[in-house]
């Protein structure tokens, strides 16, 4: 009976006979509430939207609260994270063992990637400052230049969260259904600890040590982009996903290139030169005897 939306309760006597039934007086009928208590099966992490961002709440939730795009408690939820969790994606994008991905769990996060590009960022501020000290041995008053910071802020900033908004209008466009944008930032933003130990060596005044630093940094960043992209972009068609690749790897290899040139270099186009002044380079004078 359950299947036609009623329950049925039979009244057994003390001796196990059913004695005479009647469907009217022996059996009550109830209405069936199965429609209502069967419990919402969803994601974990509650619903989400196709472009891979939780929907915002516009009726209350469990909590008795309303989440909107225009609230800090909407973008409060993507960096919700603990130190571990931050740490095990870090040890798993440096160290990697199995698809990233499947290490986030279905719960990617913005706090580790915002770091991560901030330490890259000084870093490479520092390391450019202490290349340029080095070259001025020798030469007029050495001022900071604070054009080599806006510059490292602009380039990784960028490349961190803003290629990965191209690929995943990309993939949808070419109906990849299981693009996400917040697992493409996550992955890009944790893909930038490999520059954290290149860019500690920036200082260095040897040009073919940076650059063997910096190919090996290319190296091994781009091997993890596409590792944990390729299952992504293969479901694309095939020359589609090609195409993607190509481009992936062109524009991190202009990211690995954008470093060395302007933060590995004693004459980055991006230190200020005051006019009749001639910017350090890497060539050392040639000594007199």
């Amino acid at each position: 009976m359950a299947g036609s939306g009623y329950d049925a309760v039979v009244d057994v006597d003390d001796e196990g006979d059913l004695g005479h039934t009647d469907l009217q007086e022996d059996l009550e009928f109830h209405n069936s509430n199965f429609a209502e208590t069967a419990p919402a099966l969803g994601r974990k992490g509650g619903a989400s939207s196709s472009s891979g961002l939780p929907l915002p709440a516009t009726s209350s939730s469990s909590s008795g609260g309303k989440r909107f795009l225009w609230t800090l408690s909407y973008y409060a939820q993507f960096f919700d994270v603990d130190t571990s969790s931050v740490l095990s994606r870090c040890w798993a994008a440096l160290f990697p063992r199995a698809n990233f991905l499947d290490v986030l769990e279905g719960n990617p996060d913005l706090y580790g990637p915002f770091w991560i590009a901030t330490t890259v960022v000084l870093i490479l501020f520092l390391g450019g400052t202490i290349s340029d000290y080095r070259a001025n041995n020798g030469g007029p008053a050495f001022a900071y230049d604070f054009g080599l910071l806006s510059g490292a802020a602009g380039l990784i900033y960028g490349y961190t969260f803003v290629v990965p908004v191209a690929l995943y209008l990309a993939l949808k466009y070419f109906g990849s259904e299981s693009a996400n944008l917040l697992e493409c930032w996550a992955l890009y933003g944790y893909n930038n600890l490999v520059w954290i130990p290149v860019a500690l060596v920036s200082w260095s005044s040897i040009s073919i040590l940076n650059w063997v630093f910096v190919a090996v940094g290319f190296g091994l960043s781009v091997a993890f982009l596409l590792r944990n992209l390729y299952p992504v972009l293969s479901a694309t068609d095939r020359q589609t996903s090609k195409v993607l690749l190509i481009l992936v790897v062109a524009l991190h290899f202009g990211l690995a290139i954008a470093i060395k040139v302007l933060f590995f270099a004693h004459g980055s186009p991006l230190k200020h030169v005051p006019a009749g002044e001639t910017p350090p380079t890497d060539e050392k004078p040639a000594e007199m005897f």
